[in-house]
């Protein structure tokens, strides 16, 4: 992963200071681009382990249409637990509760999960009922029916509902692209805003596992994940785990394995998915910024 210690020395080096809205601050730059050749492994970050059954779980979700962070939870999945958090800690009828005990109820009380576990129309929503479309059916369609197509889009920043989000879409578009002798598939990401320490890592296997998933239900093989960001940053809190990271050699790319017998995007389940050989450095926490 010689590519994202590339970008994190980038913006050490070059990056601007800037105040951002949660009042963390970060060193940022504006415009920048990796490639990770799904051919010499699966791009999963080996200088620290990263918990890539959140981000399988997680991106299940996404394709699942659903909104509330309940399943989630219900895995001990805890990408998304801030955001509605806070948004209860604004109510009347928050009484003090910890963000422990807020997740408790959310995993007790399906009645309080409806309630105050609902993130608004956020990725699942616009990925698969945006203004009455399903993008990913229309994607998957458009694949294999007209693979040379320059119109393979999903669009997940919706500016009409931006404002009933808990966060707007950080990822906000992605777009595929067959090769010309029509045998492989690539995707590219643009990502508005990217936290570099804790987002970014999981963002690229994230949607690096959905080009290998498309691609397999489309009869094609996965070939090339393009991420593109518009404001890729490391947060002031972050600098000395990302430090820490740049001191460790990168160790080789894990394999991914997909069950075979999986034929529509909708079918995957956690288990038809599978990690090998990886062998990460130890993990390294940090603080998320809400």
């Amino acid at each position: 992963m010689k590519q994202y210690l590339d970008l994190c020395r980038h913006i050490l080096e070059d990056g601007q200071k800037r105040e951002d809205r949660t009042g963390t601050g970060t060193i940022s730059c504006f415009g920048y681009q990796m490639r990770f050749n799904l051919e010499e492994g699966f791009p999963l970050l080996t200088t620290k382990k990263v918990f890539y059954r959140g981000i399988f779980e997680e991106l299940l979700w996404f394709l699942s249409g659903n909104t509330n962070i309940k399943p989630l939870v219900d895995k001990n999945v805890k990408i998304w637990n801030e955001w509605p958090y806070e948004d209860y800690k604004k109510l009347p009828e928050f009484k003090g509760e910890t963000l422990d005990e807020f997740i408790q109820k959310i995993k007790d009380d399906d009645e309080f999960a409806a309630k105050y576990g609902n993130l608004g129309p956020v990725y699942g929503k616009q990925w698969r009922d945006f203004g009455g479309v399903d993008q990913i059916t229309q994607l998957i369609d458009g694949i294999k029916n007209n693979p040379f197509s320059r119109r393979h889009l999903v669009v997940a920043y919706n500016p009409a509902e931006v404002k009933d989000m808990a966060l707007p879409p950080c990822h906000s578009l992605f777009q595929f692209y067959v090769s010309a002798d029509g045998k492989k598939l690539s995707c590219q990401l643009y990502q508005r805003s990217g936290d570099v320490f804790l987002g970014v890592p999981f963002n690229i296997a994230s949607y690096s596992l959905l080009l290998a998933m498309v691609a397999q239900v489309c009869g094609l093989e996965p070939y090339e994940f393009v991420h593109t960001f518009g404001d890729c940053h490391i947060y002031l809190d972050h600098i000395d785990q990302i430090n820490e990271q740049l001191t460790r050699a990168p160790k080789a790319l894990p394999k991914l394995k997909l069950n075979p017998e999986v034929k529509n995007i909708f079918d995957f389940k956690y288990e038809d998915i599978e990690i090998v050989d990886y062998d990460p450095w130890p993990a390294i926490k940090g603080k998320v910024s809400v």
